[in-house]
């Protein structure tokens, strides 16, 4: 009662009787429910409190419009403080692009600055390894920050260092875009990793599909892939995309992505390690669901009823349930679930290679996890129950429900019958498999950090780098089962 008066007092442009009367209300009503042996709160509340209580609607008004002009003039002093800010750092920033380049400074970045991660961090690892002399800086958030690998040496967006490792750096490796403002100079290698092999339309192939392009600056970023001067893939669908839907005068390296190289330099320890890590028993069959993220959804809400999934594959199954990164710091729908054992919430896991090397069979919708994991050679089942709306909304390279890498399911319980028969791993899921294998993992052969680095950092020749083993010559890590 005495809030919804009040609320009613403060509106803009209410006749002063009609304004009386709410404060008049809201004054006594406040007097009433005034509960015995009530004290009143200090500061501003408790002048506020006070003044209602006595029915001073003048001094009420009078106290009201001075709180206004006091929040007022405290949000001038930050918006000045933040403006004054912004000023500084562009200052910074400008003086620092004077400096010499640093030939030896190289700085990283994946997924906004969430971390060491993707691609970037494979080649980071590879560059430590041939290049020692290159020393790398990762832009991290602060709040991801602690999470980083002991003796990361890194900067958070926005500082002074971060500027200035910004202006000076010779190499700048991302799996997104740097922000605009960084200026591309004279001498500097831009390297986008990309961070997926495309099945959803991407960059100015999304003009098309306002669901995916709201919001997009396509000015800008066309600016922005304007300073890339390589770009990363690992098949040649990939490249053709690419340069369709970034188009620019950069190089592509078709090297692979250097993120699935541990899809062949895992060994069975390391596939052990990781099954135990994740609580998952000798002998029980782990299902890795990673669904993609929907534009035309706010939120992520699962499309399969997880707990009734779960209780029909039995057992010995355990179900790894990764939500796409896009829904971090959201409340998890998955939390009633976690107590089972026997469904997973792995969103949060780091890194998602690990995740791959320790399923035995990957479901998935539209996610581009489905091109790394094939790299595996293990089997996949897509969930597309919304195929069409998805197509419609976001706009794809292909149909996927005709060139899958394995059974189809449009339903949940189309889904539960492949699972629960070998329909998931037999004769014909394995030659859907190996034809996806031949065309989307084309360069991808366990050697393609090495090639980014020697060919970017080291400046060799295409003629000198590694070679890309043909698919059917490559030994992909061995399955759980050969591990254990």
């Amino acid at each position: 009662m005495v809030r919804d008066c009040l609320r009613a007092f403060t509106r803009d442009g209410m006749p002063e009787d009609v304004a009386r009367e709410f404060f008049h209300r809201a004054s006594v009503a406040a007097l009433r429910r005034r509960p015995e042996g009530h004290r009143r709160p200090a500061g501003l509340e408790g002048i506020r409190r006070s003044l209602l209580e006595e029915g001073a609607y003048t001094k009420y008004r009078a106290f009201q419009a001075a709180n206004r002009t006091r929040r007022a003039v405290r949000s001038t002093v930050r918006a000045g403080r933040r403006q004054l800010g912004t000023r500084v750092r562009d200052l910074q920033y400008r003086r620092a692009l004077h400096r010499p380049v640093d030939p030896h400074l190289a700085v990283f970045a994946a997924y906004w600055n969430r971390g060491v991660a993707c691609n970037p961090a494979a080649i980071a690892a590879k560059l430590a390894e041939l290049a020692p002399h290159i020393h790398p800086v990762w832009v991290v958030t602060d709040r991801n920050a602690a999470l980083l690998p002991p003796g990361t040496d890194h900067v958070v967006p926005g500082t002074r260092r971060y500027w200035e490792v910004l202006a000076t750096a010779k190499y700048l490796v991302n799996n997104v875009n740097f922000p605009n403002a960084v200026v591309k100079r004279p001498g500097t290698v831009h390297v986008q990793t990309h961070h997926g092999t495309p099945l959803k339309r991407m960059g100015v192939d999304q003009l098309p599909f306002p669901a995916a392009a709201q919001g997009l600056d396509f000015e800008a970023l066309l600016e922005r892939v304007d300073k890339w001067d390589y770009s990363v893939s690992s098949n040649s669908h990939t490249t053709r995309m690419w340069e369709r839907a970034y188009p620019s005068r950069y190089v592509s390296l078709d090297h692979g992505y250097p993120r699935n190289d541990v899809f062949y330099t895992a060994g069975a320890a390391e596939i052990r390690a990781v099954r135990e890590r994740l609580g998952i028993a000798p002998g029980r069959r782990a299902v890795l669901y990673a669904p993609t993220h929907r534009d035309y959804e706010a939120g992520w809400t699962p499309r399969l009823d997880l707990a009734a999934l779960s209780d029909r594959l039995g057992e010995d199954t355990v179900l790894l349930v990764r939500g796409h990164y896009f829904y971090d710091g959201a409340a998890s729908p998955l939390t009633g679930l976690r107590r089972s054992g026997r469904v997973v919430d792995v969103s949060s896991y780091d890194p998602v290679e690990e995740l791959c090397l320790a399923a035995d069979v990957l479901v998935t919708d539209y996610s581009s996890i489905m091109f790394d994991y094939a790299n595996l050679d293990r089997p996949i089942v897509i969930h597309a129950d919304d195929w069409e709306t998805y197509r419609t909304t976001r706009g794809v390279y292909f149909d996927l429900t005709a060139e899958a890498p394995g059974p189809v399911a449009r339903t949940q319980e189309e889904l539960t019958g492949i699972l629960t028969t070998d329909a998931w791993r037999d004769e014909n899921a394995a030659k859907a498999r190996a034809v996806f294998r031949r065309r989307f993992c084309e360069y991808d052969d366990g050697r393609a950090a090495e090639r980014v680095v020697r060919r970017v950092f080291l400046g060799q020749d295409e003629a000198s780098l590694p070679p890309v083993l043909p698919v059917g010559e490559r030994t992909p890590a061995p399955t759980p089962e050969e591990a254990a």
